[in-house]
């Protein structure tokens, strides 16, 4: 399995075009979007400066590109090719190739975190405590696993051909209604309501509790528990019934 975890994340360092997408995108957007605001404009509801709020939201829309799109891809892919199939005749177990999926997407997703923090340090001057920084980047690093296990979920759902359109309505569904792209405060109010159960909403939440020194809501932290209970549950059962066709 170590094998496996290696050959992985070598294939993921060497796609430049992944890579482009997963770490430096979303530190590009994060430039655009908070230079439409002075450097002291707060955002509504909260204690926190655009370009601060924003930082917690396009580092969390890093780890969720790296995670999500890299996976479910791969993964569909490979099993069109039958690679899956060929795995299935070594001694690695099942659950091996998903964990070699995640460690790969996780190790991609840190990066993503970082340098979005980086910019917005150097360029913006976002200014925490160290055990803020080193709380952020833990809670986004570790939180980006729900949508790791969703990614392999999608890769056992959808064929290759199906599985970039899928991906997509999924990624940018959960990134602009959970409040990713742009503060969900803004919605009408019915789409508020829909947003805070999303798992986008309540992962950036969690971070931007850190940022303003507070407790994490319950409901954030058991929207984000229920929904990697179902995406790992999910992806387990697709890929026991991918193994049983096989």
């Amino acid at each position: 399995m170590n094998a496996l975890i290696k050959l992985e994340l070598a294939r993921a360092l060497r796609n430049k075009k992944f890579l482009f997408f997963s770490v430096l995108y979303p530190s590009i957007i994060y430039l655009i979007f908070s230079s439409s605001a002075g450097p002291s404009g707060k955002v509504d509801g909260t204690d926190l400066t655009v370009a601060t709020y924003l930082m917690v939201s396009m580092a969390s829309f890093g780890a969720l590109t790296a995670v999500l799109m890299g996976n479910s891809e791969r993964i569909a892919k490979e099993r069109e090719s039958g690679w899956v199939r060929q795995l299935r005749l070594t001694p690695l177990p099942g659950r091996g190739y998903v964990l070699a999926k995640t460690a790969s997407a996780a190790v991609v997703s840190l990066p993503a975190i970082v340098m979005v923090f980086a910019v917005a340090a150097g360029i913006k001057d976002v200014r925490l405590d160290a055990w803020q920084w080193l709380a952020l980047t833990g809670v986004i690093w570790a939180g980006s696993l729900v949508f790791a296990a969703l990614g392999v979920a999608i890769g056992y759902l959808a064929s290759g051909d199906a599985v970039r359109p899928i991906t997509m309505i999924v990624y940018f569904g959960l990134s602009l209604l959970g409040g990713l792209w742009m503060p969900s405060a803004g919605f009408p109010q019915w789409l508020q309501d829909i947003a805070q159960w999303l798992p986008t909403h309540a992962y950036a939440a969690l971070g931007r509790a850190i940022e303003q020194s507070q407790a994490p809501h319950a409901q954030d932290i058991a929207v984000l528990a229920v929904s990697f209970v179902l995406f790992a549950g999910g992806a387990a059962w697709l890929y026991r019934k991918d193994t049983l066709k096989a």
